[in-house]
């Protein structure tokens, strides 16, 4: 008898550090569990207004949260620290950027047709986050999809073919509609909405009460 697989729908930004974190926790709480997932990814935009210039991140911090420079020092160095825990790395700089992700989202709901959204969405995070690289630049797009594993001239059609537009808009109404207003927020079996990064311990409790509801 094969063990189902249990779905978990993710809506997350590329740009979001606590989406990064939440995915780390989940995927090492499932590993530990041996749980089989299907992760589906699904598209939000922290920014959607952002132009293409880009901001400067801590300036952005500030003028959204209204956070100080002191502020924005001891949460930059705490996901420092938390994403170290993880194996990830967050190399924050005075230079780092917040950048529209809307083609991003699009080149992730391409990928998804190829069975290939969480090594992008993994790719995309490090570009960003490790590299300081500027995942609003359809050629930083194509060389994170091509290290990614992915085709990079189908990855070039795919953007430049506007096919994912429509999509992408779609599902961002959708999951708007559904209340989701911040991010990571995760869907389990279609019907569990769990908002926030959870830690691996709270993402294994949750995994363990999923199991003694679907058994």
């Amino acid at each position: 008898m094969t063990t189902p697989t249990l779905r978990i729908d993710i809506i997350s930004d590329i740009v979001c550090p606590w989406c990064v974190i939440g995915l780390l926790q989940l995927l090492q709480a499932l590993e530990a569990r041996g749980t089989q997932a299907a992760l589906q990814w699904h598209p939000f935009e922290l920014n959607p207004a952002m132009p293409p210039e880009g901001q400067n991140l801590r300036e952005h911090i500030a003028e959204k949260y209204g956070s100080s420079a002191a502020d924005s020092q001891a949460a930059r160095q705490r996901l420092t620290a938390i994403g170290a825990e993880l194996g990830f790395v967050f190399a924050f700089s005075d230079d780092s950027r917040m950048v529209n992700t809307f083609l991003a989202h699009q080149l992730l709901d391409w990928a998804g047709e190829q069975g290939s959204q969480l090594p992008l969405k993994l790719a995309l995070f490090r570009a960003y986050f490790s590299q300081g690289r500027d995942v609003s630049d359809p050629q930083v797009l194509l060389e994170v999809a091509a290290e990614a594993g992915l085709d990079p001239e189908a990855a070039r059609q795919a953007l430049v073919s506007g096919d994912h537009i429509q999509p992408v808009r779609m599902k961002e109404d959708y999951w708007r509609q559904q209340g989701i207003q911040s991010v990571p927020a995760m869907v389990f079996q279609g019907k569990y909405l769990v908002s926030g990064a959870q830690g691996v311990d709270g993402y294994g409790n949750i995994l363990d009460q999923l199991a003694q509801m679907e058994s």
